[in-house]
């Protein structure tokens, strides 16, 4: 009699163990989907928050999370080659046989260095990622820091001219630039870009960042002929 109460309590034992067990194995395969899911998220976003993040830096002119976010190698030599063809198709656009291209495309090569230089830079990027590229105008450089500690000078406070008569106030003061209209989105898995364009007849450019592992994009590149 003892030997079958103890059978019957260890086989009771075990269906408990049994019940318990089919009922959590649900619940670890939808905890694991929901990491899986939730992961799966975080990795398509991730390109939208170093787009983020990096625009943040580069407008705050924080050049040690700037360097986390771009390949300034990969984007020299972007650079280098678009500016280039920039300065190519303005030269062949201009020349019409004129003898002094020549001299025009030797001074224009001898800009692409400097101009390089000045925009593979926090101001550069912080340029880019404002919808002000490079033209590859003869001493170019992207736009200084706004002084946002510093008091505004005489000119900034200096009141505004009367508008004319007829009330058109509009030749008097011109209006503000407007913000580029900006669309971003995956080229393929491993490429994210970023296209500005002003308005509907402007030319347009795109900002590249490229995947490095699993979760990290970087600013590698730019397209200057949209």
């Amino acid at each position: 009699m003892a030997v079958s109460k103890r059978t019957k309590r260890g086989s009771k034992r075990g269906s408990k163990r049994g019940m318990h067990g089919g009922a959590t194995r649900p619940l670890i395969v939808t905890l694991i989907v929901i990491v899986v899911i939730a992961a799966l998220g975080f990795a398509y976003a991730t390109p939208y928050i170093a787009l983020n993040n990096l625009k943040r830096a580069a407008d705050a002119r924080d050049a040690q999370t700037v360097n986390q976010y771009v390949d300034f190698p990969a984007l020299r030599e972007s650079l280098k080659e678009q500016v280039a063809g920039l300065l190519t198709r303005r030269l062949g656009a201009h020349s019409n046989g004129n003898p002094l291209a020549a001299i025009g495309a030797m001074i224009g090569v001898a800009l692409i260095g400097p101009l390089v230089d000045a925009y593979a830079t926090p101001d550069g990027v912080a340029a880019l990622l404002n919808g002000m590229p490079p033209r590859g105008d003869p001493g170019e450089r992207p736009p200084a820091p706004p002084a946002a500690n510093n008091p505004p000078d005489a000119a900034a406070t200096a009141p505004a001219p009367a508008a004319p008569a007829d009330g058109n106030a509009a030749n008097v003061n011109s209006a503000p630039p407007q913000p580029p209209q900006t669309t971003a989105g995956y080229r393929s898995l491993n490429e994210f870009v970023v296209t500005y364009q002003h308005g509907a007849g402007d030319a347009r450019y795109s900002a590249i960042f490229q995947r490095e592992g699993v979760f990290t994009w970087k600013l590698a590149a730019v397209n200057l002929n949209e």
